[in-house]
């Protein structure tokens, strides 16, 4: 017997990683219709993927992001970056040096996630511009 869930709509997950950049109203419609959405991802092109949280991440959008984590969003390093988890950051650069130098959706490298954040990630940045 097979278990496995039915493949979301290519047109949802797109759908829900855009409005992600910004729409919180149309992130929460969108996972009360398909929860599994807050972990799916969309590539934009040549390997350009991005998930909810991550395009809630490079917009600084904390409430979208703290919206998905609390609806099981596996979080990653930038979006650590962007809602100042310092510990976080630091302890993933420390196991994995070179990650400092990965470029996140379209490309955006982490100390602009990280300004994405404000103020409430200035530690973030300040750890990140030590480097």
């Amino acid at each position: 017997m097979d278990t496995k869930p039915a493949v979301i709509a290519s047109e949802l997950v797109q759908a829900f990683v855009g409005n992600a950049h910004g729409d919180l109203e149309k992130v929460k419609e969108l996972l009360s219709q398909e929860p599994a959405l807050v972990n799916a991802a969309w590539d934009w092109g040549g390997g350009d993927w991005e998930t909810g949280l991550g395009a809630a991440a490079h917009m600084g959008r904390r409430d979208i992001a703290n919206y998905l984590l609390d609806h099981g969003a596996r979080l990653d390093l930038f979006a650590a970056a962007m809602l100042g988890k310092l510990e976080i950051v630091k302890a993933t650069l420390s196991a994995f040096p070179e990650a400092l130098n990965i470029p996140g959706p379209h490309g955006i490298p982490l100390i602009a996630h990280a300004k994405a954040g404000g103020e409430e990630a200035r530690a973030v940045v300040d750890y990140l511009e030590s480097l």
